[in-house]
């Protein structure tokens, strides 16, 4: 393993220790007091998330140098073009760190909306969260299964497109 590599793990695993601390701390002070409506939407809003990061991250993992100077003259070509050369890196954050945060979260908001329902009786309560659980689970891996076949069919516009994202509106 190189160096370089092993700097790079140790970097992403403080950023996901101190990311993890900061948005479990807002999601156990939050989450508790949403509305079952709004429980509802940040776990759809987490999977979104993780959904898009995990596209993002196969795409880079997918995309070759030799695809992506097909589109030298568009707009975040450049940015698309230094990610590509760190694919590791950007899948190795978009999959991981902000996936499983996203992910742990998902779970702390299905928690928080069974919480929310006041069911009587821990055996129903038990049945709910699993049942909430397992749902989450479910359509997060169904969507992240979706999106992975799109992203390796669409890598190159898909480095593009976050490329641009990242560049601000800057051209190329």
């Amino acid at each position: 393993m190189k160096k370089s590599s092993l700097l790079w793990a140790f970097k992403v695993f403080f950023l996901s220790l101190s990311l993890s601390v900061v948005f479990s701390l807002m999601s156990q002070s939050l989450l508790p007091s949403l509305s079952t409506f709004l429980s509802v939407f940040v776990i759809i809003f987490f999977i979104f998330v993780a959904v898009v990061f995990d596209m993002i991250a196969v795409a880079f993992t997918t995309v070759s140098e030799e695809k992506l100077s097909k589109y030298s003259n568009e707009k975040g070509y450049k940015m698309a073009l230094s990610l590509c050369k760190n694919a590791d890196k950007v899948a190795s954050f978009g999959g991981d760190v902000v996936g499983d945060i996203c992910g742990i979260l998902s779970g702390a908001g299905g928690v928080s909306l069974v919480f929310n329902m006041n069911l009587a009786g821990e055996d129903l309560n038990l049945i709910v969260t699993c049942l909430v659980s397992s749902l989450i689970a479910g359509i997060t891996i169904f969507c992240k299964a979706i999106m992975k076949s799109y992203a390796i069919e669409n890598s190159p516009k898909i480095a593009l497109k976050t490329g641009a994202l990242l560049t601000f509106g800057n051209r190329k």
